[in-house]
């Protein structure tokens, strides 16, 4: 195993018709992969899935967007999940306002913080990391972090992240690593903060199925890819492809305990 791909949904539906052919390709290159839940059924899936598997680990979690259908949150059988061999994390979960109204935030924030909460508890009890989700919510999400790491540490992954120095700063300060994915790869904007974070905190990730590398835009992305976003960091870093993807599997493997 030379890689390990942080952050992927190799469980979802995207996937059903050549799951093991995705899979396959994956392994050929090396690559292992963390298969994160977004909501109960999704994460019971990422742990199958990952219990079949040699190489491959699951994270347990509800996304922001679940918050609005839940009536009521499933403690026991995430506590049930978490108990597996194969689970490694706790998510993705935090806050997502994209695209919506100021009186539409303040709603969702009223939904989604309670979700939120409930999956840092979890994530405090079972001593595993937690996988934040936060789109157009860096604010909100940080608020709620900094207040719950003055009662308890956290641990934990921004996944996916797209803030400036200021927000990476902070989740430097609570002791976070960040995941980055096939944006970079097309997207120069974020060579300044990538330098910026020290480099033992940085992963990579696919978030397959969405968000595909430059060479393979437009398609399905899987976690065979990610090897177009290790290039990426290399060439940000100015050092070699190898240096880079060692680093960063060592990082996924600390962070996530494997």
């Amino acid at each position: 195993m030379d890689i390990i791909d942080a952050h992927t949904h190799v469980q979802f539906p995207q996937f059903d018709e050549d799951r093991d052919e995705v899979i396959a390709r994956a392994k050929e290159k090396g690559i292992g992969m963390v298969q994160v839940g977004t909501d109960l059924v999704m994460s019971q899936k990422a742990c199958e899935l990952a219990s079949q598997h040699d190489g491959m680990w699951a994270t347990v979690g509800i996304h922001p967007h679940g918050a609005a259908d839940m009536n009521k949150f499933p403690l026991e059988e995430m506590k049930n999940l978490l108990s597996q061999d194969v689970v490694v994390g706790v998510g993705e979960c935090g806050f997502d306002f994209y695209n919506m109204s100021q009186e539409e935030r303040h709603s969702a924030r009223e939904t989604q913080q309670p979700l939120f909460k409930e999956q840092i508890a979890l994530s405090v009890a079972f001593k595993k990391p937690l996988v934040i989700h936060t789109r157009d919510a860096f604010e909100e999400t940080l608020s709620v972090l900094e207040e719950q790491a003055q009662k308890n540490s956290l641990r934990g992954i921004a996944h996916f992240f797209t803030g400036g120095k200021e927000e990476a700063q902070r989740f430097l300060d609570l002791g976070f690593y960040f995941t980055f994915g096939g944006l970079i790869t097309h997207n120069r904007s974020f060579d300044d903060v990538i330098r910026f974070i020290p480099k033992d905190r940085v992963l990579v990730e696919t978030d397959a199925p969405y968000v595909a590398p430059a060479g393979q835009r437009g398609k399905r992305n899987e976690p065979s890819y990610i090897t177009e976003t290790i290039q990426a960091l290399a060439d940000i870093y100015d050092e070699s492809y190898e240096k880079v993807k060692e680093r960063v599997r060592d990082n996924t493997k600390a962070i996530f305990g494997i």
